[in-house]
Protein backbone atom coordinates (compact mmCIF):
# COMPACT_ATOMS: atom_id res chain seq x y z
CA UNK A 1 0.00 0.00 0.00
CA UNK A 2 1.27 3.40 -1.02
CA UNK A 3 0.94 6.14 1.25
CA UNK A 4 0.06 10.11 0.32
CA UNK A 5 3.02 12.22 0.53
CA UNK A 6 2.67 16.16 0.78
CA UNK A 7 5.67 18.38 0.06
CA UNK A 8 6.19 22.42 -0.01
CA UNK A 9 9.43 22.85 -2.47
CA UNK A 10 11.71 25.92 -1.95
CA UNK A 11 10.77 29.10 -4.43
CA UNK A 12 7.35 28.20 -5.27
CA UNK A 13 5.24 31.11 -6.11
CA UNK A 14 2.08 31.89 -5.74
CA UNK A 15 0.16 34.71 -7.83
CA UNK A 16 -3.03 36.52 -7.33
CA UNK A 17 -4.21 38.58 -10.53
CA UNK A 18 -7.69 39.59 -12.45
CA UNK A 19 -10.57 41.13 -10.73
CA UNK A 20 -12.27 40.95 -7.24
CA UNK A 21 -15.07 38.99 -9.09
CA UNK A 22 -12.74 36.75 -11.24
CA UNK A 23 -9.67 35.84 -9.59
CA UNK A 24 -6.96 34.14 -10.69
CA UNK A 25 -3.86 32.18 -9.02
CA UNK A 26 -1.30 31.15 -10.83
CA UNK A 27 2.32 30.34 -10.27
CA UNK A 28 4.80 27.49 -9.45
CA UNK A 29 3.46 24.27 -7.43
CA UNK A 30 7.18 22.78 -7.50
CA UNK A 31 10.21 23.65 -9.04
CA UNK A 32 12.78 20.91 -10.31
CA UNK A 33 16.49 20.48 -9.51
CA UNK A 34 16.21 22.41 -6.00
CA UNK A 35 16.94 20.57 -3.16
CA UNK A 36 14.66 20.37 -0.06
CA UNK A 37 15.53 21.13 3.37
CA UNK A 38 17.54 18.94 5.25
CA UNK A 39 15.37 16.01 6.92
CA UNK A 40 18.10 14.67 9.03
CA UNK A 41 20.71 13.52 6.74
CA UNK A 42 18.99 13.37 3.46
CA UNK A 43 17.31 15.89 0.98
CA UNK A 44 15.06 15.43 -1.78
CA UNK A 45 14.12 16.86 -5.66
CA UNK A 46 12.30 16.61 -8.16
CA UNK A 47 13.50 15.39 -11.59
CA UNK A 48 12.02 17.28 -14.81
CA UNK A 49 9.17 15.08 -16.01
CA UNK A 50 8.20 13.70 -13.04
CA UNK A 51 4.69 15.23 -13.25
CA UNK A 52 4.01 14.46 -17.07
CA UNK A 53 1.93 11.15 -16.54
CA UNK A 54 0.35 12.13 -14.43
CA UNK A 55 -0.76 15.31 -15.87
CA UNK A 56 -1.83 13.22 -19.25
CA UNK A 57 -3.96 10.80 -16.95
CA UNK A 58 -5.35 12.54 -13.31
CA UNK A 59 -7.77 14.48 -12.49
CA UNK A 60 -5.81 16.66 -10.00
CA UNK A 61 -7.79 18.97 -7.78
CA UNK A 62 -6.57 22.17 -6.73
CA UNK A 63 -7.22 22.48 -2.81
CA UNK A 64 -7.29 25.71 -0.49
CA UNK A 65 -4.24 24.26 2.68
CA UNK A 66 -4.67 20.88 1.45
CA UNK A 67 -8.69 20.76 2.81
CA UNK A 68 -10.59 18.55 0.92
CA UNK A 69 -13.47 20.63 1.83
CA UNK A 70 -12.21 23.82 0.02
CA UNK A 71 -11.78 22.78 -3.64
CA UNK A 72 -10.23 25.69 -6.28
CA UNK A 73 -10.57 24.05 -8.95
CA UNK A 74 -9.84 20.41 -10.90
CA UNK A 75 -8.52 19.61 -14.04
CA UNK A 76 -11.26 17.51 -15.27
CA UNK A 77 -13.34 20.38 -15.37
CA UNK A 78 -11.10 23.12 -16.94
CA UNK A 79 -10.95 25.08 -13.65
CA UNK A 80 -7.42 24.24 -12.63
CA UNK A 81 -4.34 24.01 -15.86
CA UNK A 82 -1.49 22.27 -14.85
CA UNK A 83 1.70 22.13 -16.75
CA UNK A 84 5.37 21.20 -16.69
CA UNK A 85 7.73 24.06 -18.15
CA UNK A 86 11.69 24.48 -17.54
CA UNK A 87 11.00 25.43 -13.99
CA UNK A 88 8.84 22.94 -12.46
CA UNK A 89 5.13 22.51 -12.14
CA UNK A 90 2.84 25.70 -13.25
CA UNK A 91 -0.34 26.28 -12.61
CA UNK A 92 -3.64 28.71 -13.39
CA UNK A 93 -6.89 28.38 -11.45
CA UNK A 94 -10.05 29.70 -11.53
CA UNK A 95 -11.13 29.34 -8.11
CA UNK A 96 -15.11 29.31 -7.29
CA UNK A 97 -16.94 32.42 -6.58
CA UNK A 98 -17.56 31.71 -2.89
CA UNK A 99 -17.68 33.21 0.60
CA UNK A 100 -15.42 31.23 1.86
CA UNK A 101 -12.66 31.75 -0.83
CA UNK A 102 -13.61 35.19 -1.08
CA UNK A 103 -12.95 35.55 2.54
CA UNK A 104 -8.97 33.97 1.32
CA UNK A 105 -8.60 36.64 -1.07
CA UNK A 106 -8.30 39.15 2.00
CA UNK A 107 -4.92 36.87 3.50
CA UNK A 108 -3.16 36.57 -0.33
CA UNK A 109 -3.44 40.75 -0.91
CA UNK A 110 -2.09 41.22 1.88
CA UNK A 111 0.39 38.13 1.75
CA UNK A 112 -0.24 36.57 4.95
CA UNK A 113 -0.38 33.62 2.94
CA UNK A 114 2.26 32.96 0.08
CA UNK A 115 2.94 28.95 -0.04
CA UNK A 116 1.90 26.30 -2.42
CA UNK A 117 2.26 22.82 -2.39
CA UNK A 118 1.34 19.11 -3.68
CA UNK A 119 0.13 15.74 -2.67
CA UNK A 120 1.12 12.85 -4.35
CA UNK A 121 2.52 9.42 -4.57
CA UNK A 122 5.34 7.86 -5.26
CA UNK A 123 5.90 6.12 -8.42
CA UNK A 124 9.87 5.89 -9.64
CA UNK A 125 12.24 7.37 -6.56
CA UNK A 126 16.15 7.04 -6.70
CA UNK A 127 18.45 7.25 -4.03
CA UNK A 128 22.34 8.60 -4.12
CA UNK A 129 24.73 9.19 -1.60
CA UNK A 130 26.94 12.27 -2.10
CA UNK A 131 30.47 12.40 -1.45
CA UNK A 132 30.35 13.93 2.31
CA UNK A 133 28.01 11.43 3.22
CA UNK A 134 24.60 12.82 2.73
CA UNK A 135 21.97 11.50 0.78
CA UNK A 136 19.50 12.82 -2.03
CA UNK A 137 15.64 11.33 -2.86
CA UNK A 138 15.14 12.60 -6.36
CA UNK A 139 11.81 12.15 -7.37
CA UNK A 140 11.50 10.84 -11.06
CA UNK A 141 7.24 9.53 -11.53
CA UNK A 142 4.75 10.63 -9.10
CA UNK A 143 1.31 10.33 -9.31
CA UNK A 144 -0.22 14.06 -8.76
CA UNK A 145 -3.43 13.79 -6.45
CA UNK A 146 -3.72 17.42 -5.28
CA UNK A 147 -1.74 20.87 -5.97
CA UNK A 148 -2.69 23.62 -2.56
CA UNK A 149 -2.08 26.99 -3.87
CA UNK A 150 -2.46 28.75 -0.83
CA UNK A 151 -0.78 26.91 1.87
CA UNK A 152 -0.69 28.61 5.70
CA UNK A 153 2.52 26.83 7.12
CA UNK A 154 4.80 26.16 3.85
CA UNK A 155 6.67 23.64 5.32
CA UNK A 156 7.40 19.85 4.86
CA UNK A 157 4.96 17.75 7.84
CA UNK A 158 6.86 15.39 9.46
CA UNK A 159 4.19 12.73 9.03
CA UNK A 160 4.84 13.45 5.23
CA UNK A 161 8.31 12.20 5.29
CA UNK A 162 7.83 8.97 6.84
CA UNK A 163 7.06 7.53 3.53
CA UNK A 164 10.55 8.18 2.05
CA UNK A 165 12.08 7.45 5.33
CA UNK A 166 10.68 3.72 4.18
CA UNK A 167 11.81 4.04 0.53
CA UNK A 168 15.29 5.24 2.30
CA UNK A 169 15.23 2.36 4.55
CA UNK A 170 14.64 -0.40 1.41
CA UNK A 171 17.09 1.46 -0.29
CA UNK A 172 19.66 0.98 2.11
CA UNK A 173 18.55 -2.65 2.53
CA UNK A 174 19.36 -3.43 -0.88
CA UNK A 175 23.00 -4.03 0.30
CA UNK A 176 26.54 -1.82 -0.24
CA UNK A 177 29.81 -1.73 1.26
CA UNK A 178 29.39 0.68 4.05
CA UNK A 179 25.59 -0.84 5.30
CA UNK A 180 26.10 -1.45 8.64
CA UNK A 181 27.05 2.58 9.09
CA UNK A 182 25.04 3.32 7.21
CA UNK A 183 22.25 2.03 9.19
CA UNK A 184 23.97 2.98 12.61
CA UNK A 185 23.34 6.38 11.71
CA UNK A 186 19.83 5.95 10.30
CA UNK A 187 19.19 4.73 13.90
CA UNK A 188 20.52 7.40 15.42
CA UNK A 189 19.08 10.04 12.85
CA UNK A 190 15.37 8.55 13.87
CA UNK A 191 16.54 8.63 17.82
CA UNK A 192 17.53 12.86 17.17
CA UNK A 193 13.92 13.00 15.34
CA UNK A 194 11.97 10.76 17.94
CA UNK A 195 10.82 8.14 15.62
Amino acid sequence: MRDLEKRFVKGTELRLSGSDNSPVLSGHIARFNVPSEDFGGWTENIAPGAFKDSLGRDDIRALWNHEDGLVLGRTAVGTLDLWEDEIGLAFRNRPPDTTWFRDRVVSLKRKDVTGSSFGFFTELDEWRTNPDGTRVRTLRKVRLIEVSPGVTFPAYPQTSTEVARRSLERWLGAGGPDMEHRRRRLDLQRLRLGL
